[in-house]
């Protein structure tokens, strides 16, 4: 493809995936996230139908459950199905402004699920440390309320990238050195120094994760010290709780911070190949893992379930 002296000029991208794999091997990955997607998609569905299906569910806990599920599905829908025809039928072209609207719903249902971990975290701080204030607190409306305020605030860092991103001249290949459209494969195919077009976007990364973040910590640490009060019981029950959400908040958080801060830091490399499956591995492992971390482990959920496939037999 010619050097292109303005973004009008790119008529489209190329989605290249991991660029070591070898063609033996498309099928097989193929199949692969194929598998996940549709794994993440039906779980995260169940938990919605459920929701929807059971009244003894409208509580704020299951609000946030539902809007998880969601996103999850969002995210899933939006990253996946590229990829797949990527490596089934070769197929990784993606229109200009289809490549922006990837990488702005990617980066909007990131934000989205920082948001919601950090509405997560508020409600069990409320539950576990004010429990007999958690029912005026905690309220379904309030939920509700944090909920769509969470759905549209996710938009705003996002957005002003893509705005950003839309006005940017773009120089030699098309190709998209990622699993999907995002500010890492997008930035250097535009013309001009990296950093100074990466660091707005770093700074908005960093604000909208660990911000949220900080206060997940800080919530984990005041119910930990609530808990100590507590019978033998209920401590191994709260502490089993916040070790599970614990490990999709680290697997959500910390692999990202490498990812965004290699082109910062010339002593942290990672090769094309390295930084795919861990940005694979941050972004899809969570969707298809929530819904049997935050629905089956529910004792409510789970009695649901069991009534269903009772009366279906």
């Amino acid at each position: 493809m010619s050097v292109c002296h303005n973004y009008t000029g790119v008529s489209e991208f190329f989605i290249v995936g991991f660029p070591s794999l070898q063609p033996e091997y498309f099928a097989v990955v193929a199949w692969f996230f194929f598998f996940i997607y549709v794994t993440t998609v039906v779980g995260n569905l169940l938990l919605v139908v459920v929701f929807a299906l059971e009244q003894s569910l409208q509580k704020p806990m299951y609000i946030i459950m539902v809007s998880l599920a969601l996103s999850d599905v969002g995210f899933a829908t939006v990253a996946l199905p590229k990829l797949i025809a990527r490596y089934w039928w070769n197929d990784g072209r993606l229109a200009f402004h289809t490549c922006l609207f990837q990488r702005h719903m990617i980066h909007y249902f990131g934000s989205l699920n920082s948001l919601i971990l950090w509405t997560m975290a508020l409600d069990r701080y409320l539950a576990i440390c004010f429990p007999l204030r958690y029912p005026t607190l905690m309220t379904n409306q309030t939920m509700t309320g944090l909920t769509l305020f969470s759905w549209v605030v996710a938009h705003v860092f996002p957005g002003i990238n893509t705005v950003n991103f839309s006005r940017m001249m773009f120089c030699g290949s098309n190709q998209i050195m990622s699993a999907f459209c995002d500010t890492m494969s997008f930035t250097p195919l535009v013309c001009g120094e990296l950093r100074r077009h990466f660091s707005p976007g770093y700074g908005a990364a960093m604000f909208i994760l660990y911000v949220p973040l900080g206060f997940i910590i800080f919530s984990y640490i005041c119910i930990i010290i609530s808990v100590l009060c507590c019978s033998s019981q209920g401590r191994m029950k709260t502490f089993s709780t916040c070790a599970t959400q614990g490990c999709i908040i680290f697997i959500y958080y910390i692999p990202r911070f490498f990812v965004y801060s290699t082109p910062f830091f010339p002593n942290l490399t990672m090769t094309p190949d390295k930084r795919i499956a861990t940005t694979l591995f941050y972004s899809i492992l969570p969707p298809l893992i929530n819904p049997f971390i935050y629905c089956l482990r529910t004792k409510e959920i789970k009695q649901i379930l069991r009534h269903w496939w009772l009366k279906s037999k």
